[in-house]
């Protein structure tokens, strides 16, 4: 019993010394990144560097990729068949990476310390089928094995399902936009300000705020001495110019008979003309008030009681955008009873900041968007004020929007877009597209049944394109909408980072 309880200890003390030995020889400072593997993926020998091991008939290479504080390269360990480290200048490598899309990579080393150092960087993703091809004292030596990362394999059905859009990389005007706020305002050309212009009491009001009117339609009516007066001075100038008139034929038939004097005659022509011009002025007097001229030759046959009536009509087709008059009010003859505005055009008035003058020019196309309504609409920058304010440091600019269905009411806040610049880069791709990937910006590119993610390098963009500058070519199919499920499919598989 006590040497089966000694020989037990012996066992665990050996199996204790060899463990703290391939701990000794394992060394983590190097910056070396261990191959891992996703969850339920099947293991493989490693060597002392926690990496992949591979062997073949006495030789031995852990595979390594390093990359602390140098772009990822190879570092390749030599071993004997008893992991007894090989000096490297022994080994001639080369290493071949078959990456999605068919492009192959061949890298070869140099003897560096005590491993073999890749001539070339490893370019993220890390993904391909790795062939190695080793040769040592005349024997040759070969490996092949498959690394993963950031790649997933759907199926046609998978993809439909998902929603997955594929898209294809490549040329694209782009525009670079600017967004600066505005208002919509009343066009002050297509706007009205309606006064009675005489001074009078208010009988009846026939219009309120927000009703259609046409021009020429009566608004309010108003009970006026000042329009009685005038029309009365107007009929009795009337009646003195008939008087005159009549007298005028009667004299000059006396003088032609030589009945009477030719200065009676004379003095009758003048006093005609005197009663002409009177009879003009009150004329006038009451177009200035509002009379219409069809309505003047009624009026000597109208009741008494409508002398005083005066009507206010709509100067302009429009809306009433104010009315500011109740039933017996007196009002001024300057006062303001009615805003009438024509709503067909309205105008956009934006606050152009003195950093974005530079980008607004006259006739400049000009998207106006309403976040409150869910609309947009198109026009031409047609003003751009001269003067910055001192408080706000920003000039007004203005547009015209047609608005025959009334949409774009007056005092709604608007962002408007401009066109900074427009160019067409050579590779681009949808801004939906574009994915969070460890450390990367990526699009997951499709090859086949497989998606693939791939780092970018991103330049411009206008919102819904994004330019790329390098990690793609045109012609590229990728995930161009719903890329998230893509992105969730890798997810699923373990996060991997394999080397």
């Amino acid at each position: 019993m006590q040497r089966t309880t000694i020989a037990v200890v012996a066992v665990i003390i050996a199996l204790g010394v060899a463990f703290a030995a391939l701990i000794l020889r394992t060394d983590p400072g190097r910056g070396a990144t261990p191959e891992t593997e996703p969850p339920g993926a099947l293991e493989y020998p490693r060597g002392p560097h926690g990496a992949r091991l591979l062997s073949d008939d006495g030789l031995q290479v852990e595979m390594t990729i390093y990359e602390t504080g140098v772009p990822p390269q190879f570092r390749v360990y030599p071993y004997d068949a008893g992991l007894k480290p090989i000096p490297p200048r022994e080994i001639d490598l080369v290493v071949e990476l078959h990456r999605l899309g068919g492009r192959v990579d061949r890298i070869t080393f140099t003897p560096e310390a005590d491993y073999l150092r890749g001539e070339a960087i490893v370019e993220e993703p890390h993904s391909f089928d790795v062939k190695v091809s080793a040769k040592r004292a005349g024997r040759q030596h070969a490996w092949s094995y498959s690394q993963i990362e950031g790649k997933v394999q759907l199926g046609a059905d998978q993809v439909r399902s998902a929603g997955i859009v594929i898209g294809t990389a490549g040329p694209r005007v782009m525009q670079t936009t600017i967004e600066l706020p505005g208002e919509v305002k009343v066009d002050e050309t297509r706007m009205a300000r309606v006064v009675p212009r005489l001074q009078g009491v208010v009988t009846n009001v026939l219009k309120k705020a927000g009703d259609r009117v046409r021009r020429g339609e009566v608004m309010a009516v108003l009970n006026s001495r000042e329009l009685a007066a005038a029309k009365s001075a107007y009929l009795a100038a009337n009646h003195e110019e008939e008087f005159a008139r009549v007298a005028v034929e009667r004299e000059e038939a006396l003088w032609k008979k030589k009945i009477s004097a030719e200065i009676d005659y004379l003095q009758a022509r003048r006093a005609l003309d005197e009663a002409a011009l009177n009879q003009r002025l009150a004329e006038q007097q009451l177009r200035v008030l509002g009379v219409a001229a069809a309505a003047l030759p009624t009026l000597d046959a109208a009741p008494a009681e409508s002398l005083a009536r005066h009507e206010v009509r709509s100067p302009i087709d429009g809306t009433i955008l104010e009315r500011n008059v109740t039933t017996g009010e007196s009002v001024t003859a300057d006062a303001l009873i009615f805003s009438v505005a024509d709503l067909s055009n309205v105008w956009v008035e934006l606050s152009v900041y003195a950093k974005d003058l530079g980008a607004v020019r006259q006739g400049q196309a000009a998207t106006v968007v309403s976040a409150d309504l869910g609309i947009e609409a198109n026009g031409r920058i047609d003003f751009i004020g001269q003067l910055v304010g001192e408080e706000t440091r920003s000039a007004v600019a203005r547009l015209t929007l047609a608005n025959a269905a009334g949409t774009w009411r007056p005092g709604l806040f608007v962002t408007v877009r401009l066109v900074r610049e427009q160019t067409t880069v050579p590779v681009a791709v949808s801004a939906d597209a574009v994915q969070t990937f460890r450390d990367w910006q990526v699009v997951f590119v499709r090859v086949g049944d497989w998606f693939e993610a791939r780092p970018l390098e991103l330049g411009r963009t206008d919102g819904s394109w994004v330019e790329v500058l390098s990690g793609l070519e045109a012609g590229d199919r990728y995930a161009a909408a719903n890329s998230f499920a893509v992105k969730a499919e890798i997810g699923k598989l373990g996060a991997s980072h394999d080397h």
